[in-house]
Order: C-alpha cells, then sequence, then structure tokens
C-alpha cells in the first residue's frame, strides 16, 4: 500500500543516525541537540516534497485569487489585495508546515516501529518537546521564507515592523509544532491524523483571515473569526508588513502567546506520562 504523499518518508533517514540515539546522556543537550539534528535532517532529505511542494501551492493560490480579486475586492486603503494576500499565503503556509512536520514525525515513527529508539535513550520529555518543535519552526519557516521570495515579485511588500513579522512567525510556528505533536501521540494510524489535519487544522486555517478582512464578514461570523486563534496569528503577522490590522497587535500577541504556553503545557504532560507512546 502506498505511503500518502502529504507524509515525509522518515524511513529515509539514515538508519545511522538511530545509532546515535543510543548513547545520549542525561545531562547537558546532547539528546536534544542529536533528536533535533535528526528530525531536521528527515524532512530536508525529501526538501522538493517538503519545501518546494508548498511554495508552489502558494503560488498558484495568489495567482488565481490575485487575478480573480485583485480588481473586486478592497481590504486596506492603498493596499493592494494581492498585497493584502501574500503575507496570509505566507503564514498559512508557516502554519501548516510546522504542524506536518512533528505530526508525520511521530506517526511515522509509531507505523514503522522505530519509536523505541526514540523512547529508549534517557531523553526527557524536555528534551523530546524542544526537539520536535524546533525542527517544526525550522520547517515552517524555510516553506515560509521560500513562499515570501517568490510571491513578493508579484506585489509591492512593506515591512513596517519587522519584530512584529518575526514574533508571530515564531510563535505561530512554535503553536502548530506543538499542536502537531499533540495529534502525533493521540494518532494511532494516518486516518486519525488526517482526521485532525482536515477537521481541524485546515478550516481553522482557511477561516483565519489569509484571504479577506473578517471586517468585510456579518456580525455572526466576525464573532466566529474572534474566538479563531488563527485568525490572531495571521492578522498580527500582517500588521508587521502594513502596519494595520483588525485587532490590536499586542492583544493578539497575548492570544497567541496564551494558547502556546496552553498546548505546550499539554504536550509536555502527554511526553511525561508517555502517553500512548509506552506500550
Amino acid at each position: 500500500m502506498k505511503m500518502p504523499t502529504e507524509f515525509d518518508r522518515a524511513t529515509d533517514v539514515p538508519d545511522a543516525l538511530n545509532a546515535h540515539l543510543a548513547p545520549m546522556a542525561v545531562g547537558g543537550l546532547v539528546g536534544f541537540r542529536t533528536l533535533l539534528y535528526k528530525e531536521v535532517l528527515r524532512f530536508w532529505k525529501v526538501s522538493f516534497q517538503t519545501v518546494a511542494a508548498p511554495v508552489l501551492t502558494a503560488i498558484l493560490y495568489l495567482l488565481i485569487f490575485g487575478h480573480v480579486l485583485e480588481d473586486r475586492v478592497k481590504v486596506y486603503d492603498q493596499i493592494s489585495y494581492t498585497a493584502f494576500l501574500v503575507p496570509g499565503l505566507v503564514m498559512m503556509s508557516v502554519l501548516q508546515n510546522a504542524f506536518a512536520n512533528s505530526s508525520s514525525s511521530l506517526i511515522q515513527s509509531k507505523i514503522t516501529g522505530n519509536l523505541v529508539f526514540i523512547m529508549l535513550p534517557p531523553l526527557s520529555h524536555w528534551e523530546m518537546f524542544g526537539a520536535y518543535v524546533v525542527a517544526s519552526v525550522v520547517r515552517g519557516l524555510a516553506v515560509g521564507l521560500g513562499v515570501l521570495l517568490v510571491t513578493a515579485w508579484f506585489a509591492h511588500l512593506h515591512f513596517a515592523y519587522i519584530g512584529w513579522i518575526l514574533a508571530f512567525a515564531l510563535l505561530g510556528a512554535a503553536i502548530l509544532g506543538t499542536l502537531g505533536l499533540i495529534a502525533g501521540i493521540w494518532a494511532e494510524k494516518f486516518d486519525q491524523l488526517a482526521a485532525f489535519q482536515n477537521f481541524l487544522i485546515m478550516p481553522a486555517t482557511f477561516l483565519s483571515g489569509v484571504f479577506y478582512s473578517i471586517h468585510s464578514l456579518p456580525p455572526f461570523w466576525q464573532a466566529v473569526s474572534h474566538a479563531n486563534p488563527f485568525f490572531y496569528m495571521i492578522d498580527g503577522f500582517r500588521y508587521g508588513f502594513f502596519g494595520v490590522s483588525d485587532v490590536a497587535p499586542a492583544y493578539s500577541l497575548a492570544v497567541v502567546g496564551t494558547a502556546f504556553v496552553v498546548l505546550a503545557a499539554v504536550a509536555l504532560r502527554m511526553l511525561k506520562s508517555g502517553y500512548k507512546l509506552r506500550h
């Protein structure tokens, strides 16, 4: 049976890496560095699938929506719809790929049975959490940077506040990397993980204001959007480019930061207890 193409082929990582996991020391950051290296190499070896393909997808979104709606949608004053769309596509790519990295790694390890090489060494739950999440952030930012470099040719972008751009990109990637870790721990087969992504991650991403400003929505749907944490990631990230947003960036940062703390606490608890990891 052919593996779904949206999942990374963890088995492509050299078997020698598994041998490096055995002598991990309890003290220091040896375990963290080794697992982080393994996770980064895992997606980088298939970068055509994990990095180039999402960039192409974002370009197609930009060409289709930008061409159709450029002269029909007015978002912010003196900002074209295409320019408005680019930061949303960049952040959407960051979030989706950060989630895919940690979730696909864990479920692949469960299915292939090589999760034992992660669980046997004296890795603390903090090291495991840090390695998976940081690797997810690296992949998310790599894809996001690729999307930004390519789509910037289609619109005149401003960089009003670089600090806000970096803050929301890093926090957003960390949140989705953590959420992917939770999903990967919870899921026992690809179908469950696909359901998690298709019925939670995708709707929350597409309904977060990537393609529109929530002020164009009826009051009820505006209220629904404010209950979506993904909206605050997109809106705060876009503020860093144009200096305008639907919600104050400080408030968005507080919501995003709180979401990360809550999800990180859940993921760390699951890792510490060995929930669905130790049989």
